[in-house]
């Protein structure tokens, strides 16, 4: 097994196979990767393009070419030094009759051998679901599918059980529930729904079924099984019964012993019962066949770290990409970023008050009946204690919902004898929050209350430990899509100062890093887990790299940004205030963020096939983000009007002739502000992979990433132009600083090649090397971060700019002689030692007194990677 020392992320489907990859190993071990990290390789529903709705975690996936292509692709790897990490998905399947561990539940409910896996309340409060599954399938209220022939029993021509077709799918009936003796057409005529007796008769039957079908409106209020967040076709797994563990692993452990992979990515650790004990459990095996790899999908809060217990080498990097995100942007910005938002809204809540109100809305809508069967156990556990029985399950909902929507991160992780010191201080500020939003003054009925629910979920031992286990359980299984449905897909829809801190990761109330605390969070990562990812995008980013960085060049000029885009804002037309001042901000971010670098406005703008391609897009992003935001549509309650009034605005941008004078005004603006994006780009692209930690590159991203959320951030790849420009690079002495170069991206695709290469050379510097800040003296000292990497093999000096990303543009227009006079009298002091330019070979030149001027190690380009040789070695 291979340790990994930068990772390629590769979206597998039908349109991008195992075999597509191995034809691509070739491109990305010249980039300079070491592993292949795959999306997940297990069997998915068929037409998947993602992989997480898995059917079957036994065989590798025949879509993407099954276990002989997987290893072609590991034999291919293998002789070109790379490695392959796969990820896993654990927490879920995909609840549909294709799975045929859900479908034998189904077939015979509690007493399915495969009933185990899965997360069901046989017993729920309504009595017409007891040793029922409910299946929210349907499109419309249950009698009326019913009426109108949406359900049907089918026969299987060639001799099999019949089934029940309804939402596109068959449903197996179970055997006793059919009458003996009748089968093929006669069956299909008993249960006609197009007849009333015969219709009668159809329901019937599927009442005497092991499960429901009912309207798919009903999940959030009569689901009985745990779901993956709100989504009700994909099922939670039990996977801490060591049966279901090892029924779901078999696969990859069998993979990883035989050397196939490498090491693992755990999807959604945070819906795990005890994600502690699963990694020992999986550390366990996989040690077996030599030291594991191991990263976990986990957001973290601003000041939240992985729990100290787990076993992993860490996260798979959105930490990170919040980290370096924040380090982009101006903090003096924020302030009137902030104000101009709430002048929009007319809203001026703090953020996280508005979080708050999120979360409400989660826990009343979409997580009803989640919240409710967790007050239900607790109400249990009152009812022990002749001194807590009074307590009812309405008093203990309205105090728990409270404590849940205060709750500041994903979840708790009280195991292995209850919270570490990290979730207790966690609870303590989300129990004292509750009391305020209560609200609960100190010495009242509902402080007491909250202080029982406190120890009832501090996992310490109690009376009926089952009851209680079960309760802290449902609690930390239902805080993480609470807080990510809140957060992701409900706030940062509907709060947006500036969308370029609205990201996976992020927080609202957090805007700027300084250089220091940058410095500090990054060196606590190296020390505690210095094999975690570093990403900047992601399958999950809710817009490319390159948009996020653009857009932090706004807030150097946060005043003009904000008289620009209200002049836009208002030259948009909207009837009756449709789309909302706010919407139209959002739109305007967005088409300034997402606007193609290649593209040029005015005489020069792209043709109305490219325009229409890319309105398309926008148009995508633009319907998804309304929805999400949930205030004027929703996806549950589409609002046509305003919908068609937001696509409205796209056709006035595309075919108006006013709207068209209006977009090329924006691309105007976003062809000019393109450069200093740049300069931000190969900030975070030479922070990714230079820092300490496994730098993880998104398919496709070594080039401008100027992409949407999903599904627009996993469009195909155009691997011959990757392949060219690689090529190249590979080709050139130094980087190609064409004004062309940068448009097209090639600067930021040998930056990375350039600075895998120096990984490469030298793995022991980045593997275990320590990060320290480098003095800098002159004028622009506090414009600059300068940081060292010091090892015995040699020492590595990483410069980039800080929050001067306009006055730098001209480098991005290939007039690097302009650009560099802004560093001038400003150097570094670094210890003894001959330095040369990783980047291109150049040997640096320093002072008499050895300090290195800035201009000189930024001389051709806004970043520069150094690296030392003792003083007198050529």
């Amino acid at each position: 097994m291979t340790a990994p020392r930068a990772t390629i992320r590769l979206q597998l489907h039908a349109g991008f196979t195992l075999d597509d990859a191995c034809a691509r190993v070739g491109y990305y071990a010249d980039l300079g990767v070491s592993h292949l990290y795959l999306s997940p390789i297990t069997r998915a529903r068929a037409g998947s393009t993602h992989g997480y709705d898995v059917i079957d975690h036994g065989c590798v996936n025949p879509e993407l070419g099954g276990e002989p292509a997987l290893r072609r692709l590991a034999r291919a790897a293998r002789g070109r030094g790379l490695g392959l990490i796969a990820d896993i998905v654990p927490n879920h399947m995909a609840a549909h009759p294709d799975n045929r561990w859900w479908r034998d539940v189904l077939a015979h409910g509690a007493a399915s051998a495969h009933a185990r896996c899965f997360d069901i309340d046989w017993d729920p409060p309504d009595a017409a679901l007891r040793g029922k599954v409910l299946l929210p399938v349907l499109a419309e209220p249950y009698g009326e599918a019913l009426a109108r022939g949406a359900i049907r029993l089918r026969h299987d021509p060639d001799g099999g059980a019949p089934a029940l077709e309804a939402a596109g799918a068959l449903y197996p009936v179970a055997a006793p529930s059919i009458p003996r003796g009748l089968s093929g057409a006669s069956l299909e005529d008993m249960y006609d729904p197009a007849r009333d007796a015969s219709r009668r008769r159809l329901h019937e039957l599927l009442e005497r079924q092991h499960y429901r079908l009912a309207w798919w409106r009903t999940a959030p209020d009569q689901i009985n099984w745990r779901r993956f967040f709100e989504i009700s076709e994909l099922v939670g797994v039990r996977v801490e019964d060591e049966a279901v563990f090892e029924a779901v692993h078999a696969m990859v452990l069998r993979l990883y012993a035989e050397g196939i992979l490498d090491g693992l990515r755990i999807d959604h650790i945070d819906g795990l019962a005890a994600p502690g004990a699963y990694l020992r459990r999986l550390g366990q095996r996989l040690a077996q066949a030599g030291e594991p790899y191991v990263v976990v999908e986990k957001i973290l809060a601003p000041e939240e770290s992985p729990d100290p217990r787990w076993r992993t080498d860490g996260t798979t990097g959105y930490d990170f990409m919040d980290q370096v995100g924040a380090l982009l942007h101006a903090p003096d910005a924020e302030a009137p970023l902030r104000v101009f938002w709430q002048a929009l809204t007319g809203d001026v809540r703090a953020p996280r008050e508005q979080l708050e109100a999120a979360r409400r809305r989660m826990l009343a809508r979409h997580f009803p009946s989640e919240r409710l069967a967790l007050a239900r156990c607790l109400a249990r556990i009152a009812r022990q204690d002749l001194r807590t029985r009074d307590w009812s399950a309405q008093a203990i909902d309205r105090a728990l919902s409270a404590v849940l929507t205060a709750f500041p991160v994903y979840r708790s992780y009280a195991e292995d004898g209850g919270r570490g010191e990290a979730d207790r201080r966690v609870c303590r500020a989300a129990f004292a929050r509750a009391a305020q939003l209560l609200p609960a003054p100190a010495g009242g009925a509902d402080a007491a209350l909250l202080e029982l629910l406190d120890g009832w979920l501090d996992g310490s031992p109690g009376p009926d430990p089952e009851v209680r286990a079960l309760a802290l359980r449902r609690f930390q299984q239902l805080t993480p899509p609470l807080a990510a449905k809140a957060l992701e897909d409900t706030l940062f829809y509907r709060y947006g100062p500036l969308l370029s801190r609205n990201e996976v990761g992020a927080a609202p109330d957090c805007f700027a890093l300084a250089p220091a605390e940058f410095l500090a969070r990054t060196r606590a990562r190296a020390q505690a887990h210095p094999r975690a990812m570093l990403a900047t995008a992601t399958h999950d980013h809710k817009r490319g790299e390159d948009a996020r960085a653009r857009l932090a060049a706004l807030s150097e000029m946060p005043q003009r940004w904000r008289d620009t885009a209200l002049r836009w804002i208002q030259a948009l037309p909207a009837a009756n205030d449709a789309p909302t001042l706010a919407d139209r901000y959002l739109l305007v971010q967005t088409l300034v963020g997402a606007w193609p670098a290649d593209w040029s406005a005015g005489d020069d703008m792209p043709d109305d096939a490219a325009l229409a391609d890319w309105f398309g897009r926008i148009g995508q992003w633009q319907t998804k983000a309304l929805r999400e935001a949930k205030l004027h549509t929703s996806w549950t309650d589409p609002d046509p009007a305003y919908e068609d009034a937001a696509q409205g605005l796209l056709d006035f941008l595309r075919a108006d002739p006013a709207g068209r004078g209006l977009l090329e005004e924006i691309a105007a603006f976003a062809a000019g502000l393109a450069p200093a994006g740049m300069v931000n780009s190969l900030v975070q692209t030479l922070l990714r992979n230079t820092l300490p930690g496994v730098p993880d590159l998104y398919q496709g991203t070594e080039l401008w990433d100027f992409s949407l959320v999903d599904p627009d951030n996993r469009r195909p790849v155009d691997y011959a132009r990757r392949e060219a420009l690689l090529a190249q690079a590979r080709a050139a002495s130094a980087p190609d600083l064409s004004d062309a170069a940068w448009r097209s991206g090639a600067v930021k695709l040998a930056l990375i090649q350039r600075l895998l290469a120096a990984r490469a050379r030298t793995p022991a510097l980045y593997a275990g090397a320590d990060c320290e800040a480098v003095p800098v003296h002159g004028p622009r000292s506090g414009q600059v971060l300068a940081w060292l990497r010091r090892h015995a093999d040699g020492d590595a000096l990483i410069v980039a700019p800080h929050l001067c990303a306009l006055a730098l543009a001209d480098y991005a227009r290939g007039r690097a002689d302009a650009a560099r006079g802004y560093w001038a009298d400003t150097v570094l002091r670094l210890p003894a030692a001959r330095w040369r330019n990783a980047l291109d070979g150049r040997r640096m030149t320093l002072l008499a007194d050895g300090s290195l001027p800035l201009a000189e190690a930024l001389r051709d380009l806004p970043v520069a990677l150094c690296l030392s040789g003792p003083p007198g070695d050529e």
